[in-house]
């Protein structure tokens, strides 16, 4: 009898303890949650940060990132939040002398426009909406500078599009001639290679 107490003592106890464990998971897995969700947005406030500027630290951001931030996350629909909505808050947080913001004061703008971007929302919702829209975001044109010189070059290369004598260098399948295409060679005729109305000389004579 006493064994069976013992025995259902212990499963009593063991019961408590992964309830227990259950429980403290529950509370720590939104803090565990909300942890990362933290480390998206630093993320994405340090690539901003950066952005077009090659001795930026990451620890602070322009006005000017600022705005494209919001642009590029879609904090700023055009409606509920403008630019000019974007440009007031920037100047509001930031310290009156600065130029630029630091995370913290990043934070402290995005609770000024999160109720505004999402009406109907709490504080606190509005906060964690706003938040999505930007966390593991970076700038949307990364690359494009990149793209736009490969196709400037393209261009500068492509011989089907050359006129003059540089058109004459190569042929038709843009190989280059040599040194034919790059000097004017005298032929037996006594015209220069390639001259349109090489041989009518003669037979304008004759005609006379």
């Amino acid at each position: 009898m006493h064994h069976a107490v013992v025995q259902m003592e212990q499963a009593r106890r063991a019961g408590e303890a992964r309830t227990g464990t259950v429980e403290r998971l529950c509370r720590e897995f939104p803090r565990m949650a909300e942890s990362t969700d933290m480390a998206l947005l630093l993320d994405s406030f340090k690539k901003f940060a950066i952005h077009g500027d090659t001795k930026a630290t990451g620890k602070e951001l322009n006005g000017k990132n600022w705005a494209k931030l919001c642009k590029d996350c879609k904090v700023t629909d055009g409606k509920s939040v403008t630019s000019t909505d974007v440009d007031i808050v920037f100047t509001k947080v930031k310290a009156k002398t600065s130029r630029v913001i630091n995370y913290e004061e990043f934070q402290k703008a995005l609770e000024e426009l999160a109720t505004k971007r999402f009406k109907g929302q709490s504080k606190e919702e509005a906060l964690k909406s706003i938040h999505k829209l930007i966390e593991g975001k970076e700038p949307t044109n990364v690359g494009v500078t990149k793209v736009a010189k490969t196709r400037a070059v393209d261009r500068l290369t492509d011989t089907s599009k050359y006129t003059g004598s540089h058109k004459e260098r190569f042929d038709g399948t843009g190989k280059g001639k040599g040194k034919g295409g790059r000097e004017e060679l005298v032929e037996n005729t006594g015209y220069v290679g390639a001259y349109k109305n090489a041989g009518t000389y003669d037979e304008k004579t004759k005609e006379k």
